[in-house]
């Protein structure tokens, strides 16, 4: 049986623990001395020091009794997001919540929660089990930046279930687009706006011009595109001689996010010329896209798993990015399932403990044999 009041209870303690985005040192150091009592080999990496955190990745073996089965990894990520310091949590008719001031973190220390759990009952009743990896990663929440830099030749198994998908127990989100970073500098000429204004060339109409001519928000079923931050200029007696700002584009299919890109450029080109300033524009890849095939041995592993709690699971195509985008794009087959959450990154979050509850059952399903 999978205990109920120790999954919640565990919970609690995590929640309790303090682990923004670069501060996860504390609580890794709690999942550290939890699993080496327990006699699990445990890896934890030096990741966070390429970006400024306070610790890395861990990456946790189980050896299973078949080595004949294949092996699958369940992973989670550490940090949360802001505001994250001093979390009360509250349970109300099974559903937890923060006192209002803060976020739960329920993303995701319940799908940690529900990972636990599950290895503490197949220990517990001593079933046998496969080959079993548990990765948390730090910086999840600011641009997956743990799972960036994490070593994959630690991680052999090409199986992986990530539970970090808000909503009901059952969802199998099995597909994520790509993201593009877009930051845009127009670059003109100062002047006296009261004066001379004909000499200066304005960046602020430049970028709005460029924006005017650009086709954003949703574009098909597939792609968006959004314009998310502008800044530049200073005193209204002042002809405005640079302006910087940044976008983003998402799509399903890269030829259509390239395509997007390749026309924001071109509207931004345009019109630097036809004002006579100068355009810099920067485009970097944030994540690949997400692409699981439902014929595969992990989403089926997922989808029967589900199935034996009388749940049946719903496959979706999501449209943010997480953890699982960067590692399946270092080859690994991944999908996320739901643990729950609702109202993630608010101070309105809740946790549905029933729907948790669930998916640790399902999670000792898919571990078991």
């Amino acid at each position: 049986m999978i205990n109920k009041d120790r999954l919640v209870n565990n919970l609690i303690e995590m929640i309790k623990i303090d682990s923004p985005s670069y501060e996860e040192k504390n609580y890794r150091e709690y999942l550290i001395k939890y699993f080496q009592d327990r006699g699990f080999e445990v890896y934890a990496d030096n990741a966070g020091e390429k970006f400024g955190g306070n610790c890395g990745n861990l990456l946790v073996y189980i050896k299973g009794n078949n080595s004949n089965e294949e092996a699958i990894c369940l992973a989670a990520h550490m940090d949360t997001v802001s505001p994250g310091k001093g979390i009360e949590p509250i349970i109300e008719n099974e559903i937890m919540k923060s006192k209002g001031n803060t976020i739960l973190a329920g993303d995701d220390k319940a799908g940690i929660a529900s990972i636990l759990e599950a290895i503490e009952h197949i220990r517990e009743e001593k079933l046998p089990h496969r080959d079993i990896y548990l990765l948390f990663t730090v910086c999840e929440e600011v641009g997956m930046l743990g799972a960036k830099n994490f070593d994959v030749s630690k991680l052999p198994c090409k199986n992986v279930v990530i539970i970090d998908a808000a909503g009901p127990a059952g969802i199998i989100a099995y597909a994520a687009p790509a993201k593009d970073d877009v930051k845009v500098t127009f670059i003109g000429k100062t002047a006296h706006a009261g004066i001379e204004p004909e000499k200066g060339i304005n960046a602020i109409y430049m970028a709005a011009e460029a924006i005017s001519n650009m086709t954003l928000g949703r574009l098909d079923e597939e792609t968006t595109a959004n314009i998310g931050r502008i800044e530049g200029g200073s005193q209204t007696n002042i002809v405005t001689d640079k302006v910087t700002f940044t976008a983003e584009v998402r799509s399903h299919s890269i030829e259509k996010l390239d395509m997007q890109v390749k026309k924001m450029k071109n509207a931004c080109e345009a019109t630097a010329k036809k004002f006579g300033g100068t355009v810099q524009i920067k485009v970097s890849r944030d994540y690949p896209t997400l692409k699981l095939d439902k014929n595969s041995f992990i989403f089926n592993l997922c989808k029967e798993s589900f199935e034996k709690e009388n749940i049946n699971p719903s496959a979706l195509i999501i449209g943010g990015g997480s953890d699982a985008n960067i590692i399946a794009g270092k080859g690994y087959d991944c999908a996320i399932i739901s643990v729950g959450m609702d109202k993630v990154h608010t101070v309105e979050e809740t946790l549905n403990i029933d729907d948790m509850h669930i998916t640790t059952r399902v999670l000792a399903h898919m571990i078991s044999l």
